[in-house]
């Protein structure tokens, strides 16, 4: 029970038996699932439950979209082939904040965010901005981003730095939820698993340091099902381990 807790305390109190047993396991904790899930009731203490969220982008009918490259097929075989990018909005007593957020598809890691009162093109390029300089996307690369048709993306100037960064654009074709469906996740766990849990937020920079300390969890610590039960810097690092082992070559008899 005393590991139990600790694994729930340390990951934001929003894990739940499966993965608390995965986390229990990774350390060398042998525990089975059926015993975890009936400690976390004794202890009364429970993972977090998602809800709906509502989109906040506005189309921009009068502005030419890039075509759609990705067609709802959100993987990618290697880091910096695929970014999508999405924001959203908190309430504090000071007012809206909006977050923007920008994923590597490989393996879901948050390569750029930013904070911001308002909704300009200006707070999704800082976003932007954050993630051209840490991961130096090349042409060889042949990177993709893509957006919703929000009119904040589909700017001249939000255009015009994706060209200079040699990164291809790419827009949802039909405005729906789908045609962004894992920039909407990482959001939706986002607005679950720290915003409406710790709500009312009385400022804003209050939102500011608790989404930096949730990025850095989210990409370092949480443990994502879809690569594997393990977190996103994790799945990246064994992925050029990998790439950089030598090969070697049979040896004929």
């Amino acid at each position: 029970m005393v590991n139990i807790q600790r694994v729930w305390e340390q990951n934001f109190r929003v894990y739940g038996a499966r993965k608390v047993w995965k986390q229990l396991n990774r350390e060398g904790v042998t525990v089975a699932r059926c015993t975890v899930e009936r400690l976390m009731r004794h202890l009364g203490i429970e993972g977090i439950r998602r809800g709906k969220r509502v989109r906040t982008t506005i189309p921009d009918s009068a502005v030419a979209c890039p075509r759609d490259l990705v067609k709802r097929r959100f993987e990618a075989d290697r880091p910096n082939r695929l970014w999508v990018a999405d924001f959203t909005y908190v309430s504090t007593w000071q007012g809206w904040l909006y977050v923007a957020f920008v994923i590597d598809a490989y393996a879901k890691r948050i390569v750029g965010w930013r904070a911001s009162s308002s909704m300009t093109t200006d707070f999704v390029l800082d976003a932007l901005e954050q993630a051209v300089y840490d991961r130096r996307p090349t042409q060889s690369d042949r990177l993709v981003h893509h957006s919703d048709r929000g009119s904040q993306y589909v700017s001249i100037r939000y255009s015009d730095r994706l060209s200079e960064a040699g990164i291809n654009p790419s827009v949802g074709s039909t405005g729906s939820a789908y045609d962004n469906a894992l920039a909407e996740t990482i959001n939706g766990l986002y607005k679950t698993e720290v915003i409406h849990r710790r709500a009312p937020w009385k400022t804003k920079a209050a939102v500011e340091l608790a989404t930096l300390e949730w990025v850095s969890w989210f990409n370092h610590q949480r443990l994502l099902e879809s690569i594997g039960d393990i977190p996103p810097a994790e799945a990246e690092a064994r992925y050029y381990r990998q790439l950089a082992a030598p090969t070697v070559e049979p040896v004929l008899l």
